[in-house]
């Protein structure tokens, strides 16, 4: 049976190359083993001429603007596109889902049968078949699914860290000008460091993070310089990603909130695609104290960049939307003068509507706390996030629909005893 299955999988891979891979693969044997081919490097001078569609989570299956640039990217209309449902813990029906949403989008996508939790396959064995990694090759895009980004790299990377064939061949297309997309958990394995069995957000301020348990190595598509995360403001996450930074030596961090897309080009240039938008985290001038008890940063820098903002990764040069691009916010004498406060800083979206008020507020700072929260059995110590106005503090609004762009509001962040405070009262 699982030979019947192995053979009609490959059957329907040879029908969805073109003629000339699947001459070449039937007559010529590979001069290379795939240990070799894996390793063979990059030639630094020429990056990857494709595009990357970083997802954040939560993809409607009716967001025009992403899924016709994923399917644009690829190629238009009747564009190849590779479905890996890797990170699934129900694959087949997974990629399935993804294929139909492509297709309806134009597209002639096609699923990769290569994942953990796939029955009767053996992945490790998939991952090294140059049928599978012809296909992929042949393709004009490829699409990483949600689930967990742990399966994704258990799958697609050797027990000796190098790559797949298949992994080598989704790099082939990057390298060629093709796209990568991932949502999710295929967001996830962007960067060279990735979550991967992470604590919750408030945890991970508490106890830091370890190599091997809550990160471990990505895919690193878009580099080793940025980090990357996803389902980013509405759970948080910013405040999982600084420790995460502060431990692996990363400068700039990028989290994309769901249902929205960071569409990065070949020249680093970042466009934000979808319904909400992403934080850009610079901590290249932030300091840590050692002697001080408790995790603590100081002189963060962070940026909400909303829908159709761009953003030069090489140069650090912002560009607004169309939409706000005359719509500086300027200061005057009827904003709000009342304190600017979140008792959750962690909660939904919390983060960005404190960097809103604080935008229209004359006062130069707005503060956000972080507790365990009700019937945690941690002690009741707390974390202060403090963001500050600076010279550098630029806001941008649209009118309608009314959405802001926030760039570079210092970001302080420190260990509170809430239970010391509140004895104090």
């Amino acid at each position: 049976m699982r030979m019947a299955i192995k053979f009609l999988v490959h059957a329907a891979l040879l029908l969805a190359l073109p003629l000339s891979v699947v001459a070449a693969a039937s007559t010529t044997a590979p001069t290379t083993s795939p240990t070799t081919a894996a390793a063979l490097p990059t030639s630094p001078a020429a990056g990857p001429q494709g595009s990357l569609v970083i997802i954040g989570g939560g993809l409607r299956a009716d967001n025009d603007a992403v899924w016709q640039r994923i399917v644009r990217l690829a190629g238009g209309p009747g564009a190849r596109i590779a479905v890996f449902a890797s990170a699934a813990a129900d694959p087949a029906p997974v990629a399935a889902a993804i294929v139909d949403s492509l297709n309806r989008y134009g597209a002639d996508a096609f699923q990769i049968p290569l994942a953990v939790k796939l029955a009767d396959s053996d992945f490790r064995k998939a991952a090294d078949d140059p049928l599978l990694a012809d296909a992929v090759r042949g393709a004009g895009g490829v699409f990483f699914s949600g689930g967990d980004q742990a399966r994704i790299t258990q799958a697609l990377v050797r027990a000796d860290g190098s790559r797949s064939a298949v992994l080598e061949a989704v790099w082939d297309v990057y390298r060629k000008g093709g796209v990568v997309a991932g949502n999710s958990a295929g967001a996830a394995v962007m960067s060279s460091t990735m979550f991967y069995a992470p604590k919750t957000v408030f945890a991970t301020l508490r106890g830091g993070v370890t190599d091997g348990q809550e990160i471990a190595p990505g895919l690193g598509f878009i580099g080793d310089d940025v980090f990357v995360d996803q389902h980013f403001l509405v759970r948080g996450r910013f405040a999982r990603m600084i420790p995460a930074m502060l431990k692996k030596g990363y400068k700039f961090g990028l989290g994309i909130d769901e249902n929205t897309a960071m569409v990065v080009d070949a020249q680093r240039r970042v466009e934000i695609v979808g319904s909400k938008g992403a934080l850009l985290v610079d901590l290249s001038r932030a300091s840590t104290d050692p002697a001080r008890p408790g995790f603590n940063v100081a002189n963060a820098v962070i940026s909400y960049l909303d829908q159709g903002d761009l953003y030069d990764l090489t140069t650090h040069a912002f560009t607004p939307s169309a939409a706000k691009a005359g719509g500086r916010i300027a200061p005057h004498k009827d904003l709000a003068a009342d304190p600017v406060f979140s008792p959750d800083i962690l909660g939904r979206n919390a983060l960005v509507q404190l960097m809103e008020n604080l935008m229209n507020n004359r006062r130069s700072e707005a503060i956000g706390i972080a507790t365990s929260g009700p019937g945690s059995t941690l002690p009741e110590l707390g974390f202060q996030f403090t963001l500050s106005k600076t010279r550098d503090s630029v806001g941008y609004a649209s009118a309608a629909p009314h959405s802001y762009s926030i760039l570079n509001l210092r970001l302080d962040i420190r260990p509170l005893d809430i239970g010391q405070s509140l004895r104090a009262q």
